[in-house]
């Protein structure tokens, strides 16, 4: 199961936040600076415990303000 995890973090901090996430290779297969809404996008991959384990995870990053978790799923459209 893959998601990505957008992450918003205190101004200042990306590269901060960065490096610390670097270090749960585990789970979070790519890590982007983005555009937008958020300022960090990662690749998260593993079963819906670990997804939700790291993601409860990066709350206890100090300068990361919120996340927003999309978990990919299979719909058959039938096409």
């Amino acid at each position: 199961m893959r998601a990505l995890c957008l992450i918003t973090v205190k101004p200042g901090k990306v590269d901060a936040v960065i490096e610390i996430l670097k270090k749960k290779r585990k789970i979070v297969k790519q890590i982007m600076i983005v555009t937008g809404r958020a300022d960090i996008s990662a690749l998260l991959q593993g079963n819906m415990d670990e997804i939700n384990n790291m993601v409860i995870d990066f709350k206890k990053i100090k300068d990361i303000v919120t996340t927003e978790t999309l978990i990919e799923v299979e719909v058959n459209l039938g096409w």
